[in-house]
């Protein structure tokens, strides 16, 4: 029976997660994790507190029910998405409040669905377990990715497609976009997980080298080489998975021999006259157009079709808005943790992160808060210590201080004005008067 209640409490298509009166997590489901951008290691064991003090939360509901000893249903920002939680208490037999469950929904993803769409999910709920199940299914994601934008979460879902099969992935975006990331989930979700995960960066072994590095060699093969031979890369893949990125970087002599290899599946080592079965999973990557590299003689057409089976493009940071400010909150932990301290982002900052290009991607930004939380003196991380709005830091101002902070006053009030739909509740949301709103909005 208490296996049947974790199924039950893991299959809910609603975020449920249990949290004790002291305020430390006792359990999460597989949608919380997925709409708080929360892994359960660190759920688990983890205080409310201390993530409402490094700004992880906005607010801790479970502490406002301990308070009030009541249900209480409250819009809370979450790593930088608002989510709608309903806290309600559980009391032992002598009425005192031991535990509190938070039911969670994401607030974007109830405004995306219609009122019918609802209505028939409830009626699905109700009369057909399983047709819940289903419907679970397709919000699914990988609870270890931070994925909120819909073009990477049809990523994932290709991923966990894909990944029960064997066939050959090629996966294209520019430098920083997460193809690595994207790379890990596949193998995660595979049936080859316990096996061996072999990564080569074809851009950064010399061109003599990386021949042997692949296919082995054996002994006294060439000048210089282990007395013993050496297998390669392919052997010690051998079950699992290979990875080849910058793929557009490899010569052309060594794309005949991967050719063969993924013909055959069997390679050969340098010196030697045997060839040795392989079982291996070849998933490459690039940040190069390889159709006109095929176009300009640099990459033989035959290898492209043979790794071009399955190609995902993943867009770069900048078409992916709703994934920033869960990226960011999700770095900015990292960086605390790392070096033991408790930075955290003033007001509006994250706005700016969403205006900016990001031109090296999710690499850029890790290493620019990283950069950040060990650099300033003061806890919050400002507007101004950011290097895209700061003239010192030798990145000039595209545009004035005072229009950026009344575009940022206008998207903030724009978007509230959408949640709450009267100005009443808007400026009461945002700590103004009515008819300061109402002058806010003629003025802008």
């Amino acid at each position: 029976m208490l296996n049947l209640y974790k199924q039950v409490f893991d299959s809910t298509f609603d975020g449920l997660c249990i949290i004790d009166a002291n305020g430390y997590g006792i359990a999460i489901n597989k949608a919380a994790c997925r709409i708080c951008s929360f892994s359960e290691s660190e759920f688990v064991g983890g205080n409310v507190k201390e993530a409402v003090k490094n700004g992880i939360i906005s607010t801790s509901i479970s502490q406002t029910v301990l308070k009030a000893k009541k249900p209480i249903t409250q819009v809370v920002n979450i790593r930088g998405t608002d989510v709608l939680i309903t806290g309600s208490p559980i009391k032992n037999e002598k009425n005192h409040i031991t535990h509190v469950v938070l039911n969670i929904r994401d607030i974007g993803e109830l405004n995306n669905l219609k009122i019918d769409q609802l209505l028939s999910i409830a009626l699905k709920r109700k009369h057909h377990f399983s047709d819940s199940m289903k419907v679970h299914e397709e919000f699914q994601i990988d609870e270890e990715v931070i994925a909120k934008s819909p073009s990477f979460r049809r990523i994932l879902s290709i991923c966990a497609k894909i990944a029960r099969v064997d066939t050959t992935v090629l996966i294209y975006g520019e430098s920083g976009t997460g193809k690595e990331v994207v790379l890990n989930s596949i193998h995660r979700l595979s049936n080859r997980s316990n096996k061996p995960l072999i990564k080569v960066n074809c851009a950064a072994i010399p061109h003599n080298l990386l021949e042997s590095e692949l296919f082995g060699y054996e002994k006294g093969a060439f000048t210089g080489a282990d007395s013993r031979g050496k297998p390669g890369l392919f052997e010690q893949a051998d079950g699992g998975t290979i990875f080849l990125d910058e793929i557009g970087d490899m010569p052309l002599d060594l794309q005949v021999k991967l050719l063969r290899v993924l013909q055959d599946f069997e390679i050969t080592r340098i010196g030697g006259r045997k060839s040795i079965k392989i079982n291996v999973r070849v998933v490459s990557a690039t940040n190069k157009n390889l159709e006109r590299l095929v176009a300009d003689g640099q990459f033989r057409q035959d290898l492209f079709y043979r790794l071009n089976i399955v190609p995902i493009h993943i867009p770069p940071l900048r078409e992916r808005i709703e994934d920033i400010a869960p990226l960011a909150y999700h770095f900015l932990q990292k960086t605390n943790k790392k070096y033991g301290l408790t930075k955290r982002f003033a007001d509006g900052t994250l706005h700016l992160f969403e205006e900016h290009k990001w031109p090296g991607n999710i690499r850029e930004m890790e290493n620019l808060i990283e950069r950040l939380v060990v650099t300033i003196d003061h806890e919050e991380i400002q507007w101004a210590d950011l290097p895209f709005v700061h003239p010192s830091e030798g990145t000039p101002l595209q545009r004035p201080l005072k229009k950026i902070l009344q575009e940022l006053e206008k998207k903030i009030i724009m978007e509230k004005l959408e949640e709450f739909k009267t100005t009443r509740k808007t400026a009461e949301v945002l700590g103004i008067s009515q008819s300061a709103l109402v002058k806010k909005l003629k003025r802008l």
